[in-house]
């Protein structure tokens, strides 16, 4: 999940919360209402604003990925020096 959608999301759920307590809202099925109503509200904002839908922005690379990639990255441009005394701890 990218920062877009990162901070979408986390809008949603911080309104969703505070219209929770704020409308003293009771039982689960009345919680799961008021969450999808909120976050209708936050996509009808987007495309209001000529936002990217979450679902149309690009797929962000995991974390997991970029740090092996890094590591080779970095193993390739260590001197031999450098190599052989990490072998040695």
């Amino acid at each position: 999940m990218g920062s877009t959608e990162l901070a979408a999301n986390l809008f949603r759920a911080t309104q969703a919360e505070e219209k929770l307590r704020r409308d003293e809202v009771k039982g689960k099925d009345a919680a799961n209402r008021t969450h999808r109503e909120v976050g209708a509200k936050v996509r009808q904002t987007i495309q209001e604003l000529g936002g990217t839908m979450p679902e149309e922005l690009p797929v962000t690379e995991s974390i997991k990925k970029i740090e092996t990639k890094q590591r080779k990255r970095l193993s390739k441009t260590e001197t031999p020096a450098i190599r052989n005394s990490k072998r040695k701890q």
